[in-house]
This record gives C-alpha cells, structure tokens and sequence, in this order.
C-alpha cells in the first residue's frame, strides 16, 4: 500500500512536470526547477557582463589593431579565443598569469604581446572569480556580495588605469576613450560604467538576500591598488 501511495505521487510529480515543460515550450529545461528567481537574476547579470565583455575586446582590438596583428589573426577570432572557455581564464601565451596580474601585465610598458588579450583575459578571469567561477546557478548556490563588490571596483580602477597607461614613449599603451576638439569617444567609458553598475547592482541583491552589509570603501582610484577576489562558489556536498 506504502509503495503504491508513493508510486502515485512520483507518478502526479512526474505529470505536473510534463505539464510544465509543455506550456512553458522548447526553452523549459528541467534543471530551470531547481532555480528561484534569485538565480535567474544572477545568470542574467553574468551574461550580460559576458555580453559586455566581449563588446570591450571587439572595440579595443578595432581601435588598437597592431595588437591583434601580433597574432596574425582576425579581432573576431581573438575575441572568440578569449571566450572559448569557462571557468578560470588561463593561457599559455600569458605565462599562466591570470586575474589583475594579467590587467597589470597588459599595462606593463616593458610587455611585448597582445595587450587587449592580456586586460580582457584578466578582467574576465577576475569577474567569473566573483561568480565563483560558475555560469549556471540554483538554489543551493552562494554568492558573495563583498567579492561582487570588489569586483565592481576592481574595474573601476582598471578603467582608469587603461585610461592612463602610457609606454616610455610618452604614447598611450591601448587606446581608448578620446576628446579631440568637438570630437569625443566616450564609447569605453559607456561600457565600463554598464560592467560596473551590473556589477554593484548583483552585490546589492545578493546583500539583501544574505541579509549582511557591504563593506564599502572610499577610494582613489589613481592609488588604490586591485581587491583580492577570493571568494568561490561553495556548493553542497
């Protein structure tokens, strides 16, 4: 009898399911049951800082071709090179370096390889650090709200520290943005300030729904140094 009582709720389980699936289409998944709505919100803010991501290599490698000719490659496929895998971003061509070491090894004066790799590669690695390394996200999974906040300044300073790279020449190392007379490029300040704020926003979300305080600090971003970003996702043994 037990087993027959079980049978059937398995049995109306597995048909409410069905139902699901069917009315919610071709792009219902079963794993999306083990989401909140919390969770979907995280993945919306991680790919849009993929998104975004991806359109700051594309516009610094137009702006700065001699760096994607020192591959021999088109821009398109640098960029897919920097994206063709998840999880942690490391390459050989870096020296294994990763995370800010790799944005500060971009804005070496005395670094001879493709720039815009190297800072897309470390800015990348240290925004899925604040993710936990992690693309997909349920219920059981933990976000850190202090380390989505640092990662929001750790672009800021970024930013800014590309704004003001300069080789021994005198001369910019990247290009970016630009103020000529009436001409203005502020296309990279734009995209920097979306990362930022996609960024402070997921740490305010995940601060309400921990119920704790973000730390926030006041800094300069001409002398601050980068946050460590440490933290990783731990999920349920």
């Amino acid at each position: 009898m037990l087993k027959a009582i079980r049978f059937f709720r398995f049995a109306s389980l597995f048909a409410v399911v069905l139902l699901l699936s069917a009315c919610a289409g071709s792009d219902f998944k079963f794993r999306d049951l083990a989401k909140t709505d919390t969770d979907m919100v995280v993945e919306a803010h991680y790919q849009e800082s993929q998104r975004l991501l991806r359109e700051l290599a594309l516009k610094l490698y137009k702006r700065n071709p001699r760096e994607w000719r020192k591959s021999g490659v088109s821009p398109e496929k640098r960029v897919a090179e920097l994206f063709a895998q998840s999880g942690p971003l490391q390459f050989v061509e870096l020296a294994g370096v990763s995370g800010t070491g790799a944005i500060e090894l971009a804005l070496d004066p005395g670094f001879d390889g493709d720039r815009v790799f190297a800072f897309i590669a470390g800015l990348n690695h240290m925004i899925r650090q604040s993710y936990g390394f992690h693309s997909q996200f349920y219920i059981f999974t933990e976000l850190n709200e202090q380390q989505l906040y640092y990662s929001a300044r750790n672009v800021e300073i970024a930013a800014w520290r590309l704004s003001q790279g300069l080789g021994d020449d005198g001369r910019p190392l990247l290009l970016s943005n630009s103020i000529s007379g009436k001409l203005q490029n502020l296309s990279y300040e734009r995209l920097f300030g979306k990362l930022i704020a996609t960024q402070d926003l997921l740490a305010d979300v995940m601060a309400q729904k921990n119920q704790r305080f973000i730390n926030k600090v006041a800094q300069n971003v001409a002398t601050m140094a980068f946050f460590l970003c440490n933290y990783s996702l731990r999920l349920p043994v």
